[in-house]
């Protein structure tokens, strides 16, 4: 093992950069005028125990310790076990997030049962739905298949800031500015019902409408803060 990777794979390395990452995030949280909408319901099943599954996009990780109410309920999140989902995975836990850590060979059947239990647990569930590798915005069908399971609710939440750059990731992902800046949470609810015997023609009609979903929220909070709406590469 070459001296880079020894320190790449380093835990003390990883959890500096982790509590780096982390401080950066609370900078911006700190130092933005946040407003927060459409939480209501969220909130009301938090205050009760009741579990959802909250989606996301990867483009939007920057604030996502912040989405979920966790002075009313627990979290836990899906992430890659590669170096960077890891290393998300460690910046979200010093926010008091729990994560499950998906390897590229899990299968869907195990990683489904790691979920289901954490649910009946009444531990909410998040994923940005296009992670860890995109394609951007596609959204997968695994919520969809969560949802199916355990007939819990779904909400998308995303956020938005007025100042901040789009890094060069295959997400674009949005870094806002951690000082004077303006900023909404979104969330809303997607109310679509996946049928227990869903056909595939079904679900992809369904996973075509949770997508467009998040695509609405996330272009509505973008407009909120002034900026220029999302558009496919190319």
């Amino acid at each position: 093992m070459n001296i880079r990777k020894k320190i790449a794979d380093s835990e003390a390395v990883l959890n500096w950069a982790a509590r780096r990452i982390a401080g950066y995030i609370r900078m911006v949280h700190r130092n933005t005028r946040w407003q927060r909408i459409g939480y209501d319901e969220l909130d009301r099943l938090a205050d009760q125990g009741e579990p959802v599954i909250v989606v996301l996009w990867h483009q939007r990780l920057a604030q996502s310790p912040y989405f979920f109410p966790l002075g009313k309920g627990s979290i836990c999140s899906i992430t890659s076990s590669a170096r960077a989902g890891s290393m998300v995975g460690r910046v979200q836990q010093l926010f008091g997030m729990d994560t499950i850590a998906m390897a590229s060979k899990t299968r869907h059947v195990a990683l489904s049962r790691q979920v289901l239990g954490k649910m009946k647990q009444g531990i909410s569930i998040g994923i940005a739905a296009d992670g860890p590798r995109g394609p951007e915005r596609v959204l997968s069908t695994v919520p969809l298949v969560w949802a199916r399971t355990s007939g819990k609710r779904v909400f998308g939440i995303t956020y938005s800031a007025k100042h901040g750059s789009e890094a060069g990731t295959w997400d674009r992902l949005l870094m806002p500015r951690p000082w004077r800046n303006e900023g909404v949470f979104l969330c809303r609810e997607w109310t679509e019902t996946v049928p227990r015997k869903a056909s595939e023609d079904q679900i992809e009609a369904l996973r075509q409408s949770l997508e467009q979903h998040m695509n609405d929220i996330t272009a509505e909070a973008d407009r909120m803060v002034g900026r220029a709406p999302w558009a496919p590469k190319g």
